[in-house]
């Protein structure tokens, strides 16, 4: 009877071992889960999927810029004034708005609360920048600070020496933007592709 008494802490240790490392081995199994659905989610997936086809923007670009202006909050209103998904501000509004023509007649800057309103006009923005500068980088930078700062920094050849390449950006607030984008890019390049 001692034997087997003496044996039971040893019995207990090793079953809690074994507990603790299934419980590991479970958890890692799901990291990829977890990243999908709280990391890096593809919430309104179909218009997301809809209007950067339609852009001609990779999806995870604008997954990227949607995570990092709202989170995903299609409430979201920001100090500065920008609502929605993608913290669109009125005067971007109205300019996309003018650019697009027709096809969003009757629309009001309050319709960015409804998230295919504010993933159509933020696409179609990002379209704009992309095609203007060619690179995420400095459309993600013109989303952020505005294409009139953009433009005075491409022609600063100490920020840019080609006049496409924005080699450092004079605002730190702007260059940790353009950082946590790419970063959440990166994210999703590397969980689902």
């Amino acid at each position: 009877m001692r034997r087997k008494e003496k044996n039971r802490p040893r019995f207990a240790a090793i079953f809690t071992a074994l507990a603790v490392i299934a419980g590991i081995v479970y958890a890692v199994g799901k990291i990829p889960d977890i990243e999908r659905n709280y990391v890096y989610p593809e919430k309104y997936s179909h218009f997301v999927e809809k209007y950067s086809a339609e852009n001609g923007l990779d999806k995870y670009f604008v997954y990227a810029v949607i995570k990092t202006e709202s989170n995903f909050d299609p409430q979201a209103v920001s100090e500065a004034g920008a609502v929605g998904l993608m913290q669109i501000m009125e005067d971007a509004f109205d300019w996309v708005q003018y650019r697009m023509g027709e096809e969003c007649a009757g629309e009001e800057y309050s319709d960015l609360y409804d998230p295919e309103t504010n993933i159509k006009y933020g696409t179609y923005l990002l379209r704009l920048l992309y095609e203007e500068y060619g690179s995420e980088e400095t459309a993600a930078a013109a989303y952020h600070t505005g294409r009139g700062n953009v433009n005075s920094w491409l022609d600063d050849k100490s920020i840019s020496s080609d006049g496409k390449t924005l080699e450092n950006i004079p605002s730190s607030v702007t260059e940790h933007y353009v950082h946590k984008v790419m970063t959440a890019y990166e994210g999703y390049n590397n969980l689902y592709n």
